[in-house]
């Protein structure tokens, strides 16, 4: 067995085990915490205005309903599709929002709903959007 003798100089190694034992802690310790941090959400009791919980119609999403008879029911209002240019220029005309939702049913073709989208657009809809009508009763 060989036996170092210490030279005259000065170790300049840095000892990196004491480091990474402090950071594999703190891993350890965060690690344990979030999910208590995350359960501990605060809760806010935010106030309620009486003027906002009224809808008016000028801010309302205008619904376009592609059924599959080819007619068309826009807000609960039921009409053929050839009327639905100038039913939407009526509604749209009354509304700031300007956002219309174009709903069909599984078996209407895609060229009826891609019309009503066009149609939308050209009269001057800001958002549009697209969906299914829902099922209100189960088979």
């Amino acid at each position: 067995m060989r036996i170092h003798q210490v030279k005259k100089g000065i170790i300049a190694e840095i000892n990196m085990i004491p480091f990474i034992d402090i950071c594999l802690l703190l891993l350890i310790i965060f690690m344990v915490m979030t999910p208590f941090l995350m359960q501990s959400k605060i809760k806010v009791n935010l106030p309620e205005s009486s003027a906002s919980s009224k809808s008016s119609d000028s801010n309302k999403v205008i619904t376009v309903q592609i059924l599959r008879g080819g007619s068309a029911i826009i807000d609960g209002k039921k009409t053929k599709f050839s009327k639905l240019k100038k039913e939407l220029v009526l509604r749209l005309s009354k509304s700031r929002k300007k956002s219309v939702l174009v709903q069909a049913d599984k078996k209407v073709s895609i060229q009826k709903v891609v019309t009503a989208l066009d149609i939308a657009k050209d009269l001057g809809a800001g958002k549009i959007g697209i969906g299914v009508i829902q099922k209100s009763g189960k088979k």
